[in-house]
């Protein structure tokens, strides 16, 4: 779900001698689809020594870097691309990106926040910085912004499955269940979902069979956790 974006423009400017920049540009975008995204670094490099405001090569040279895990590069790469150009949703989109696989959400959300002024039609948006909320225990802004991408695609598993952790953290059990059975109707082997599942009803319902059926069918897909509360509660 986390989507990181080029924002490719024409730029036309050619030299006399050498590639010109668009060709540049296009061999980098190559080596990213490729994924040499080394190669990629690169050939961003030169486009920028050829003309240092061309914003999309500073936001594709991100992209490179994130890919790589260069987290902090990628963060400053962007960082560049809005300076040029701060009206682009896509730089602070990827940079809000960046920070959420840094852990630092409340940059990630302010970053989204930005993007989605710009742009509110991205809803991949929504999904992301539902995440980063949810991180900060922002559970009803994260159930918002997870119901917005359920409204564009309602059949998304994952969705479903941290809008029931938002849910449950905001103490609605009840929502938290549905979403939860969402969850595995749509993906049945989600063993965290099962387990979650289980663990709310037995705790906050007194759903034994059901609760008990649900723990099982986590510890069959490899979830050990799950072997405590069978042992627990599920025992005749």
């Amino acid at each position: 779900m986390k989507k990181i974006l080029l924002g490719i423009i024409a730029i036309v400017m050619m030299t006399a001698c050498g590639a010109s920049e668009q060709e540049l540009f296009d061999e980098g975008v190559k080596s990213l689809d490729a994924g040499d995204f080394s190669k990629a670094v690169e050939y961003f490099d030169r486009v920028i020594e050829k003309n240092e405001s061309n914003t999309s090569a500073h936001n594709a040279r991100g992209v490179a870097f994130f890919q790589q895990g260069k987290f902090d590069e990628a963060i400053v790469a962007f960082t560049n691309s809005i300076r040029i150009d701060s009206t682009s949703y896509k730089p602070f989109f990827n940079r809000g990106n960046a920070y959420l696989e840094k852990k630092a959400f409340k940059e990630a959300v302010r970053d989204y926040n930005y993007a989605n002024g710009l742009d509110p039609q991205q809803t991949d948006i929504y999904y992301n910085r539902g995440l980063a909320l949810l991180a900060t225990e922002d559970y009803e802004d994260a159930i918002m912004d997870f119901d917005q991408a359920l409204q564009v695609n309602p059949n998304q598993g994952l969705v479903h499955f941290n809008k029931a952790k938002a849910q449950l953290g905001n103490r609605d059990p009840l929502g938290g269940i549905q979403s939860l059975i969402s969850t595995v109707n749509l993906d049945k082997d989600n063993a965290a979902a099962y387990y979650l599942l289980g663990v709310t009803q037995l705790s906050a319902l007194s759903q034994k069979e059901d609760g008990c059926a649900n723990l099982k069918m986590a510890l069959n897909l490899g979830y050990a956790d799950a072997q405590t509360w069978i042992d627990d509660f599920c025992q005749e």
